[in-house]
């Protein structure tokens, strides 16, 4: 049954194809999680070419076929504006997850006390500073395990995320007079800089303040979550990290933490179960068109070239909206010329052609999508064996 998911663990599978959903479906059967099988971004739709109605009929068809009972998602991505929801509200999707990322200011982290003082002053911060200073430098909170504030982090907190609080309001009232009941996320992961625990308390705080009922949060997290690939970091570090930012969910007690940029960060789910327990959402998207793209690998490789081949070529391009690392010229040349599948492996190579999927369905969708008909078996088996990879580490009992 599509619906809302509340509080229950959950899981986002992006599929930008609109073929991947039945190894979704075998993937996530036993796990515990409640899947969201139709997720698709604004920036995504554009790329691909498809509707958000496209994309839940794709989902529930695939649903349908397999008799698929349980309950499961459809989220509306990186939603930026108001005229952003009304597309994904008419077709009837159930989570909503909102990217204030353009209204954050990047330079608050670095900002001096006198910039700081003249951006609250003159009103570009978004919020009144006499009302926050008066709720956060009254010394409550002091042996809180992500710190307390002065007036200096006060500062900075309401400067890089005051606009971003007051347009999120914004968005969640106008979605509020549209539907009655969804799943609300907050997203501030793609900024500059990381969200500190206290910078997430206050977030937390300000929205519950203001009524926004929302059902996850996605911080932008120490270290680096980049598409496709393992978490680039210090792993203890993180660790640490985590535990303070469960720690502000916890004192909530009304929302779950979420991670984006989700797929194939092996080496952090174990952390996320120690300290998030099931108050997890996972979100993914572009491993399962790169489990498309090992397909065609194995089974279609002349087709696998010329898709590697404007990869290469559009990467420098198709990058600048995406928090990647890859180079072109890294990307292993022996691998491309034998072992194809062994490109998708390899950190390089992964990026390289994860990011610059819109350019290669542009130029060769249907002859990809033709392709992948013909294989489907194997298509699927490479979706449920990569996913369960994920899975089983979320949900420690759970096998392959």
């Amino acid at each position: 049954m599509l619906t809302a998911l509340g509080l229950s663990p959950s899981f986002g599978f992006g599929d930008r194809l609109g073929l991947a959903t039945p190894g979704h479906i075998a993937a996530v059967l036993g796990t515990g999680f409640a899947p969201v099988f139709a997720q698709q971004s604004v920036r995504e739709n554009a790329r691909t070419g498809r509707t958000p109605q496209q994309v839940l009929d794709d989902a529930l068809r695939a649903v349908d076929a397999a008799g698929w009972e349980g309950p499961w998602g459809a989220d509306a991505d990186h939603l930026k504006n108001p005229a952003d929801l009304l597309p994904f509200v008419a077709a009837g999707y159930t989570f909503y997850t909102v990217d204030p990322g353009e209204h954050v200011d990047n330079g608050a982290d670095t900002d001096s006390l006198a910039t700081l003082r003249q951006k609250v002053r003159g009103g570009s911060a978004g919020l009144a500073w006499d009302d926050v200073a008066g709720r956060y430098l009254d010394g409550a909170g002091t042996d809180w395990p992500w710190g307390c504030f002065d007036e200096e982090k006060l500062l900075r907190a309401v400067v890089k995320y005051g606009r971003a609080i007051r347009h999120t309001v914004t968005l969640f009232r106008q979605l509020a007079e549209l539907r009655d009941d969804f799943d609300f996320e907050v997203s501030v992961d793609e900024t500059d800089s990381p969200t500190s625990p206290l910078e997430h308390y206050f977030i937390a705080s300000e929205l519950t303040r203001a009524g926004v009922c929302f059902t996850s949060l996605a911080p932008r997290f120490i270290g680096r979550f980049e598409k496709g690939v393992d978490y680039i970091g210090d792993l203890a570090a993180l660790d640490a990290e985590l535990a303070r930012h469960a720690a502000v969910t916890a004192h909530f007690g009304t929302y779950k933490l979420s991670l984006h940029s989700g797929s194939d960060k092996f080496s952090v789910y174990p952390l996320i179960v120690r300290h998030w327990g099931t108050r997890v959402h996972v979100k993914t998207a572009g491993t399962s068109y790169l489990e498309a793209l090992r397909t065609l690998a194995v089974a279609e490789p002349a087709l696998f070239r010329r898709i590697l081949e404007l990869a290469l070529a559009r990467y420098d391009t198709d990058r600048a909206t995406y928090h990647v690392s890859a180079e072109v010229a890294a990307v292993p040349r022996a691998a491309a010329a034998g072992d194809l599948a062994a490109l998708l492996d390899d950190f390089h190579g992964r990026e390289v052609l994860h990011v610059t999927f819109g350019s290669a369905l542009g130029r060769y969708g249907p002859e990809l999508k033709a392709a992948l008909g013909r294989h489907e078996a194997a298509y699927q088996s490479n979706l449920r064996r990569h996913f369960r990879r994920h899975l089983e580490l979320l949900a420690p009992g759970v096998t392959r």
